[in-house]
């Protein structure tokens, strides 16, 4: 047995029709998780009642991710031996067939993820929608090495065996998705994937997705660490700076003091910010700076190399070495994410 999920915040009448069109096919139970919606959708949530749904209440919105930890957490108390949980969204957009061959993936491979996936080429396909899309499974490849067409999909069966990984997430907002889909990725590596229609209705205006503010959350691992590198520039500029012209009185000992005294100072603000701020990874410090100091080396003797390499192009040589840099500032973020502060 599976039950069908759905977080809702401010629904309409479009959530009505999915559940009397879900009523003609399944007979599967239907959790609601109201996630603080106000006071004008009480009638509509009764109605969903009336219809035989189960209805969670949240005072205030807590934000998606909130609402499905308590969907799941609820389903298993109210049905201990449901098999899986089918999320889907409140908006419409997912369509009952596609609804129910989910779950048809979910009762093959109880244990696994199950991805409704959009096809994203289609014309109709609103362009911010095509290009977060593309964007966020980029992201996840690289994060994961797992290639994966959807990421965003709110259509996805959870096995029972994922029950307490999806309850461990710690983000509650739509952060709260690609984190608990990159956890499986890594730590269960089974995810199944089926093909659903892909529906937009008035241009996809009914989603309380805000572009910024959420993609900021979703995104906030690199976002920080461009920040706490940007940080350490900034001190490695001034260390430098302050050495060199304030302390040294000869030019040539003051630049090669001042660049070896400002690097290590700097290095050490990054691995510090890195592990407490944009990874927040605690594990044994010593590994951890092992590693960071390897990834330094190499990173240096890296940007030399290629550097040296390209230098033939006619291109100025700053231009070449902000390129190679920022292909190693790339890759250095996945190494750390997954290796230097990697959660143990």
């Amino acid at each position: 047995m599976f039950v069908i999920l759905i977080p809702a915040y401010q629904p309409d009448e479009k959530l009505i029709r999915l559940i009397e069109s879900l009523r003609k096919r399944t007979d599967a139970p239907i959790q609601i998780v109201d996630d603080g919606s106000n006071p004008s959708c009480a009638p509509l949530f009764t109605q969903l009642e009336a219809l035989g749904c189960e209805v969670e209440h949240h005072e205030v919105n807590l934000g998606k991710g909130a609402a499905l930890k308590t969907g799941i957490k609820t389903i298993f108390e109210r049905w201990p031996n449901a098999d899986g949980v089918v999320t889907c969204d409140a908006d419409g957009q997912h369509e009952v067939e596609d609804i129910l061959r989910v779950s048809e993936q979910l009762a093959i491979h109880p244990d696994s993820l199950i991805m409704g996936v959009r096809d994203f080429s289609q014309p109709d396909v609103p362009k911010q929608s095509r290009f977060g899309n593309r964007f966020s499974s980029l992201y996840f490849r690289l994060n994961t090495g797992m290639k994966l067409e959807d990421t965003q999909t709110g259509l996805r069966g959870i096995g029972k065996e994922l029950n307490e990984l999806a309850l461990s997430i710690p983000e509650d907002r739509y952060d709260y998705e690609m984190n608990f889909l990159m956890r499986v990725a890594k730590e269960i590596s089974k995810i199944e994937t089926v093909k659903i229609r892909t529906v937009y209705l008035e241009n996809n205006a009914s989603s309380h997705f805000r572009p910024v503010m959420d993609s900021i959350r979703i995104y906030k691992e690199p976002l920080k660490f461009a920040a706490a590198s940007l940080t350490c520039a900034a001190v490695d500029l001034g260390v430098f700076t302050l050495l060199s012209t304030l302390v040294f009185s000869s030019l040539l000992q003051g630049v090669a003091i001042a660049t070896i005294v400002a690097r290590v100072l700097s290095g050490i603000l990054n691995f510090v910010l890195n592990r407490v701020w944009s990874f927040r990874s605690f594990s044994s410090i010593f590994k951890q700076f092992r590693r960071y100091f390897i990834l330094y080396i190499a990173q240096l003797l890296l940007s030399i190399t290629f550097v040296t390499l390209l230098a033939f192009l006619p291109i100025h040589l700053t231009l070449i070495k902000l390129f190679v840099d920022g292909l190693l500032f790339l890759g250095s973020f996945f190494i750390q994410k997954n290796w230097v502060y990697r959660h143990s």
